[in-house]
């Protein structure tokens, strides 16, 4: 056990390696680095200087002056720089950064993308290290070096992805508590759409989870109340403002926009939501909204039932994580860059694997088929191989290229839910259940 802990960790290793050196280079060559970063710098300049942040001319203003010497954008990249589509809750973590000139915090953000990211995984695999070191330290190394365009963009999915992840991993092992309330308030801070069915497994799973997401709640209001109560003295109509930033980007051919004719529906920032998948078939958000809302709440429904009835156990935690981490993806607008919340299935596929059976190898190949279509350099090599399929060209056929390259993510993502969702409502069968009333 002690030479496999050791490959394990080489493993991981080789994965942080190839994720750091490959993820600068390409962020340094990049005509227009640290994009996402610039749609919550200039915001929280603007909020610094008690301009509004919301207001699109503002933020170009702020962004204008900071440029004034070294343009940082294009004209094309401002459009999508101007519009702040994050909550007020995100300017305690992005406004020291903001105090900052832009060089400096970038190298700070970047930094901070990924050590978070990095530790995120090393925690991850030490939960299963004692089990499947190699399997996880496999997976984990292969999903740190397929996520360059989190860090080409640094988008902040990255830090909330990955305070998420160091929070799970303080709360499993009972270690380090308020480090891990502070890192999943800040998360939710952040993006809750990416941390927020995590924390909901905590707050159902009962017992001393419940206590650590109560506590993580007052975190947030207390993180997040006084910066609403800010924004909203500086720009007392920030929230018609932000709705109408993201439903700029939501509308049809905006960069959020599910159906096929978004302006990145094929690359490598794609929504990766189950509206994209239905929007592959029929392009209409009257039919693809509902179907997905529909579906993604059957699932949740499905889930929440088997965890508020189950008996804990670390193999059964792992699993509904896994599961959530899944089934967190589905509902609402995510990209591609936001699939790092996989990371958090690595536990339940290694030990799924150890156990062996066709179960083990179907979480493995699934998982594998997961992180490769939700990875960068991976997804680039299947939509060339695509491309150069040139079925655009073929009359009848001109959109199966596109909706080829649509398809497989949202379908995965979809099919790895279901798989741990059924694995773990089998470990949590009737006869391993709690009443309700125990569970509280």
């Amino acid at each position: 056990m002690a030479k496999a802990r050791r490959d394990g960790l080489i493993l991981l290793l080789i994965g942080c390696i190839v994720f750091i050196l490959m993820g600068v280079s390409l962020e340094s060559a990049s005509t227009a680095p640290a994009q996402d970063y610039g749609t919550v710098y200039f915001p929280a300049r603007c909020l610094i200087h008690h301009s509004d942040p919301y207001n699109e001319s503002e933020v170009l203003r702020v962004n204008r002056a900071e440029a004034a010497a070294r343009p940082l954008y294009t004209e094309k990249m401002l459009e999508y720089v101007k519009r702040n589509i994050y909550l007020p809750t995100a300017f305690p973590v992005t406004v020291p950064f903001a105090l900052l000139s832009w060089e400096s915090g970038h190298i700070v953000w970047l930094a901070f993308t990924m050590g978070s990211l990095i530790l995120a995984a090393f925690l991850m695999w030490d939960l299963i290290a004692d089990y499947a070191p190699i399997a996880a330290g496999a997976l984990l190394g292969f999903l740190l070096a397929d996520s360059q365009m989190i860090v080409v963009l640094c988008n902040p999915a990255g830090i909330a992805v990955g305070l998420c992840a160091i929070a799970v991993w303080c709360f499993f092992r009972n270690r380090l508590i308020p480090l891990g309330i502070l890192c999943f308030a800040v998360s939710l801070a952040l993006k809750p759409h990416d941390a927020g069915l995590v924390w909901l497994y905590f707050l159902v799973a009962g017992g001393v989870y419940r206590k650590r997401a109560l506590q993580t709640l007052l975190a947030t209001v207390a993180l997040g109340l006084p910066a609403i109560l800010w924004v909203w003295r500086v720009a007392p109509n920030w929230m018609q403002e932000w709705q109408s930033n993201v439903f700029s980007f939501s509308a049809r051919g905006g960069i959020n926009d599910p159906g096929l004719a978004s302006s990145i529906a094929h690359g490598r920032a794609m929504v990766i939501s189950l509206q994209s998948l239905a929007g592959a078939f029929r392009d209409d958000p009257r039919i693809y909204n509902p179907a997905g809302y529909l579906v993604s709440a059957l699932l949740l429904l499905i889930w929440v039932f088997v965890t508020l009835r189950a008996r804990p156990s670390p193999q059964k935690d792992w699993l509904a994580l896994a599961a959530i981490a899944a089934l967190s993806l589905l509902p609402v607008c995510h990209h591609l860059y936001d699939a790092r919340l996989l990371l958090l299935t690595a536990p339940a596929c290694a030990m799924l694997w150890v156990e062996g059976g066709w179960t083990g190898w179907f979480a493995l190949v699934l998982n594998a088929a997961g992180f490769a279509l939700t990875g960068d350099l991976s997804w680039e090599i299947l939509s060339g191989l695509i491309s150069k399929l040139h079925l655009h060209a073929i009359g009848q056929f001109r959109q199966i290229e596109a909706v080829g390259q649509v398809i497989p993510v949202p379908l995965v993502l979809l099919i790895l839910g279901i798989f741990y969702l059924w694995v773990y409502a089998r470990r949590c069968s009737c006869h391993d259940a709690l009443p309700s009333s125990e569970r509280l």
